[in-house]
């Protein structure tokens, strides 16, 4: 007797189903029926391609049993035998799906040298990108295969975790790098309300998800990738602190702030309205910099009719290097980054500080923080940044690629202190009319400004 697979996918998995693409996600929030996408996803690639290598992960081996090995064994029982030492599923025509789990950094490891046509990531956001890019390198043909097949992979994911910055940046903000093809990522948005068998059999979830707190209700109800559990800055909103490009009047005093790190380097472009509130309009994000480079290529950024006040930098960077005796900052100056003076790098105090610029004001007046929406990475970093669960007023310092940036704007704004919040000012969206320059003839205010 032949056994029969029976399946009725909603049209958002049928369309997860049918991508081709090297690199498809599929999810983002609570109940989008993801692990049985995942699942049926496999097995249908197992039986229609004789020879076919998978691999199917989940971060621990007691996800991967509960939500893959048990509900596996019992829908191919008498279609593919299932061998519990190396945990793997194989078919009578040579397909193949193996079952992994990466409770460590380094499990990744084990893969090197293995070949998989299909590899599957579920709750792609609880790997880090180093075990993500590490599993690219083993998706590749494995020669087991009759017919042509194109490598691919696939990922289910909600908001949040470990890997929420590289997940959210391929697939939802789609900001590439060098040798990223934007055309071989395809993100399939699904939510609870897509998936009708849970709708229908278990509504009293819905209303658990509906009855979440507002910043997880925001992640897990409706996959908004700038809201989810353990934000560092539930303040921060794209619609309200991100505006668009626009000129900057001269007569606003500009600065610049440096986050330096071999591994990146951050600098923003700062303004101060006449209004005290702060507006970055620039950003500067690269790897691999040394001093040198780092300091005129920030130059090369700055025109030259651009009056930059100074420039606040971290305050290692004025550590002496035993080598040459003089400092990061030295060469700095030296490479031509003048007006360099340390940042307050207090932690806490500072994120503090960057709370209250993003902290909306009462009347409509709007937060004392805009962002130009072309500071792309400012805007990426800063909804990713998570609580220190060891320190609960820090934001933690990792993944550190994130970082820099936030670091940056702390250092700026911790360099504006105190906060200028004149009572009785125009709301900030005022001041994008530059009809009519807004010049106050206060001479307090006027040596704040210009001085």
């Amino acid at each position: 007797m032949i056994k029969t697979i029976d399946i009725t996918p909603n049209p958002k998995q049928l369309e997860f189903f049918k991508s081709k693409a090297k690199y498809t996600a599929y999810g983002g929030a609570r109940g989008g029926g993801k692990s049985w996408a995942m699942r049926t996803k496999l097995v249908l690639l197992a039986l229609n391609h004789p020879g076919i290598n998978i691999l199917l992960l989940r971060r621990t081996l007691g996800e991967l049993r509960e939500n893959h090995i048990i509900p596996l064994r019992k829908l191919l029982d008498g279609i593919a035998t299932y061998k519990e030492t190396v945990k793997e599923f194989c078919f009578s025509n040579s397909s193949r799906i193996k079952l992994g789990y990466l409770d460590n950094e380094s499990d990744v490891l084990q893969y090197q040298g293995q070949a998989y046509e299909v590899i599957g990531m579920e709750e792609a956001t609880q790997f880090t990108y180093f075990q993500f890019t590490c599993l690219t390198e083993c998706n590749r043909y494995s020669g087991n295969m009759k017919t042509p097949f194109s490598p691919r992979m696939y990922f289910t994911c909600n908001p949040g975790g470990v890997g929420s910055d590289w997940v959210k940046r391929l697939f939802i903000d789609r900001a590439y790098r060098t040798g990223e093809n934007p055309e071989d990522y395809y993100f399939i948005k699904s939510l609870v309300y897509d998936n009708v068998y849970l709708m229908e059999n278990d509504p009293g979830y819905v209303k658990t998800l509906e009855a979440l707190p507002e910043v997880r209700k925001r992640a897990m109800l409706y996959g908004d990738w700038n809201a989810f559990e353990g934000m560092f800055f539930p303040e921060f909103d794209e619609k309200i602190h991100v505006v668009t490009p626009c000129e900057i009047p001269a007569s606003w005093l500009k600065f610049r702030s440096l986050d330096y790190g071999l591994d990146m380097t951050a600098c923003l472009w700062l303004a101060v309205t006449p209004e005290g509130k702060i507006v970055v309009y620039r950003e500067f994000y690269r790897s691999d910099l040394i001093l040198s480079e780092a300091a005129r290529q920030i130059v090369n950024l700055t025109p030259q009719n651009e009056r930059i006040r100074y420039t606040v930098a971290s305050p290692d960077l004025w550590n002496r290097r035993q080598d040459s005796g003089k400092s990061g900052a030295d060469i700095m100056i030296q490479s031509g980054l003048t007006g360099l003076k340390k940042a307050d790098s207090q932690r806490i105090p500072g994120w503090r500080v960057v709370r209250e610029y993003l902290k909306a004001g009462g009347g409509g007046e709007g937060p004392l923080l805009n962002i130009f929406l072309t500071c792309s990475n400012l805007i990426r970093c800063l909804p990713l940044l998570i609580f220190d669960k060891d320190q609960p007023e820090d934001a933690c310092d990792k993944p550190h690629e994130i970082t820099h940036a936030p670091e940056a704007l702390r250092y700026a704004l911790m360099s504006r202190q105190p906060l200028i919040t004149p009572a009785k000012k125009p709301p900030f969206s005022s001041i994008y009319s530059f009809d009519k320059p807004r010049i106050t003839e206060d001479e307090e205010y006027r040596k704040f400004i210009y001085e």
